[in-house]
């Protein structure tokens, strides 16, 4: 908390520092990112494929534990059936002979079960990391290309919190935000949706 604390002093230390011309002169703006992230076509249609490669994931997961509950069940039906007093000596051998084989066919389903679901999630979370990235660079790009554009001095993130979840901006003059500016230029050329009747 007192490093939060700090880190906003020297903000504020900073910004009072400069002499009263220049804080005259002095251009600042916000945007809010996180509105920006949520307003962006691309990031709807990044998350919606997103969603698509979890639920092939989850099927395949699925598909794959069922197939290891159907071993477990074949080897609770051969434990049953060697308990039975009527089968001969000779019979239980063989079934057990069997059990051997369909116990080592269920580690092996259980030990992929498992190396596929470390290796898919490590996939997906690859594929979070990369598609995060590829929209942040494309906002970053409108936000420094508005702010040049402007000659903004300073741009805060309206959503940014400190690390004690505590409002990094904690006021700002609604018109000094033009964060739906980012989201139209953004969006300029996404593809039109049809409108739904």
């Amino acid at each position: 908390m007192l490093k939060q604390l700090l880190t906003a002093a020297s903000i504020a230390t900073a910004l009072c520092a400069v002499a009263p011309s220049a804080r005259a002169e002095l251009k600042i703006a916000t945007v809010d990112v996180n509105a920006i992230w949520n307003g962006y076509s691309r990031t709807k249609d990044a998350e919606a494929k997103f969603k698509e490669a979890q639920q092939a994931v989850q099927k395949d997961m699925e598909g794959r534990m069922e197939a290891l509950k159907k071993s477990m069940e074949d080897i609770n039906k051969i434990n049953a059936d060697i308990e039975k007093p009527e089968l001969s000596k000779d019979a239980k051998e063989k079934l057990a002979k069997d059990r051997e084989g369909k116990v080592a066919i269920a580690r092996n389903q259980d030990r992929e079960l498992a190396e596929f679901r470390g290796t898919r999630e490590r996939q997906l979370q690859e594929q979070y990391i990369r598609m995060r990235k590829d929209i942040i660079e494309d906002i970053m790009k409108a936000v420094n290309q508005k702010v040049q554009a402007a000659g903004y001095d300073i741009v805060l993130d309206r959503a940014g919190m400190s690390m004690g979840q505590i409002p990094v901006l904690l006021y700002a003059r609604p018109d000094l935000d033009f964060s739906k500016e980012i989201i139209e230029t953004l969006n300029k050329n996404a593809p039109k949706t049809p409108v739904k009747p």
